[in-house]
């Protein structure tokens, strides 16, 4: 296990070490142990060279969220769970105003739009509701695993362009169709009528992430 380590495992390559239950970043060996440091920084430690592993994505992932929190400060007073949306106030147009535009953004699946709603009905609530200055809020994060799934309620999308020609690409477009058999026919009877032959094909749909457990 030290030649592997030695000759296979690069500097800073995050491992897991079963006797303490941590993920290192491996350092290098000393004797018969592999020097190993937090994710994030700090005291390094002896792991047993036999024993360790190279880390999995979870692992890593916990790992990195776990340094963040250390990093934010989280568990002590004034931290902010981000894990939960902001709620609107009762009666405030200013609220129900952002919480609609993140209606509007959830339905559609446009997660960004919807993180943007959450960040300004945040920033509203604490500015006119809560009484504080928008100061740098800590945060806490937590790993919550999703999964990304096709959107049966939006249909895919199938489109080609002709790119024959000499200098110039020919540029005609099938347009979008919704199957690929509609796009093939397009290319049969644009080759029958300009003899070109060379069509770059575009595939679009929609996706929305669905959370496990």
């Amino acid at each position: 296990m030290i030649e592997r380590f030695a000759h296979e495992i690069e500097r800073g390559t995050p491992v897991y070490d079963p006797e303490t239950g941590r993920v290192g970043e491996y350092q290098g060996k000393a004797g018969p142990y592999a020097m190993l440091r937090p994710v994030g920084g700090g005291r390094e430690w002896e792991a047993d060279a036999a024993r360790v592993r190279p880390a999995t994505a979870e692992e890593r992932l916990s790992a990195e969220v776990r340094a963040a929190n250390v990093r934010s400060g989280a568990g002590r007073h004034g931290v902010e769970d981000l894990s939960r949306p902001p709620e609107p106030v009762p009666g405030c147009a200013a609220c129900e105003e952002f919480a609609a535009r993140r209606a509007r953004a959830r339905a559609r699946a446009d997660g960004t739009a919807e993180t943007d709603a959450n960040v300004l009905l945040r920033r509203h609530r604490r500015r006119d509701h809560d009484g504080e200055a928008p100061l740098p809020v800590r945060r806490l994060f937590r790993y919550v695993p999703y999964t990304i799934v096709q959107d049966p309620s939006a249909l895919p999308e199938y489109e080609a362009r002709c790119v024959s020609g000499g200098e110039a690409d020919c540029g005609a477009a099938s347009g979008p169709r919704t199957g690929p058999a509609e796009v093939e026919e397009w290319q049969r009877r644009h080759t029958q009528e300009t003899r070109h032959t060379r069509y770059r094909r575009t595939f679009a749909d929609y996706a929305v992430l669905e959370r496990q457990g």
